[in-house]
């Protein structure tokens, strides 16, 4: 059964959540860390071929650790049982977008496209201002029957009208335009992974019809530049 030691482990994880444990399992983790990052430089390479705009990066260079940052939240268990990687056109980087995969035992696995930050402020401004500008090529992407029939457009979004777009209101793209962050995701089951005849194949496969939204969304962020930071 392909990645079994990957949903073994974080089951385990997510079970034993604390440092002695953590620690503990590194012959454990080591082997699940070594699965994931197979099939992430899978992935990539696969990716690569049918989506030039994608290259080619070390597996090690797009995942995420499974370390979390407790100080500002409720729940202080240490680690985060999910495996996470994030594979575009600047690697991990949420800008440009690109094509996110989250693995999480108890059917709580999707893929992802889009714009998953919302605290950059220009970049939401951006993108309204590119579905303004282009709003039949964007809700012919989101509206295309194929497209409606994987996805549903998600993301943070405002109860009202942002201030200075009050006159899109009652325009087919006014909801559109409510979004901080816009994304993709498509769920999976433990069992659609576990036993998936060819994973890479039928993840990319989907990913790429999430291929045209993330190209007009880069589109709309090529001039983006992320905040310095103090």
């Amino acid at each position: 059964m392909a990645y079994e030691k990957i949903f073994t482990y974080l089951s385990a994880l997510e079970k034993n959540n604390h440092q002695e444990w953590f620690h503990q399992s590194k012959e454990q983790r080591t082997a699940a860390v070594q699965e994931f990052q197979l099939l992430i430089d899978d992935l990539s390479v696969a990716l690569h071929e049918k989506d030039p705009a994608i290259p080619i990066f070390p597996a090690k260079n797009l995942t995420f650790k499974l370390n979390r940052d407790t100080r500002f939240s409720h729940d202080k268990t240490p680690y985060n049982p999910v495996f996470r990687a994030h594979i575009g056109p600047k690697g991990k980087l949420p800008i440009p977008v690109g094509y996110y995969l989250f693995l999480k035992p108890n059917n709580h696995s999707f893929l992802g496209g889009g714009l998953f930050a919302d605290m950059f402020s220009e970049a939401t401004e951006m993108i309204r201002q590119a579905i303004i500008e282009h709003e039949a090529a964007f809700l012919a992407i989101v509206q295309n029957p194929i497209f409606k029939k994987h996805f549903t457009v998600l993301g943070k979004q405002l109860t009202r009208m942002p201030r200075g777009y009050e006159n899109y209101a009652d325009s087919p793209i006014a909801d559109y335009l409510k979004y901080k962050s816009m994304y993709l995701e498509y769920p999976l089951t433990d069992q659609e992974i576990l036993n998936a005849t060819d994973f890479v194949a039928e993840t990319v496969e989907k990913f790429l019809l999430m291929k045209e939204f993330n190209h007009f969304l880069n589109q709309a962020l090529k001039d983006f530049t992320f905040p310095e930071r103090n």
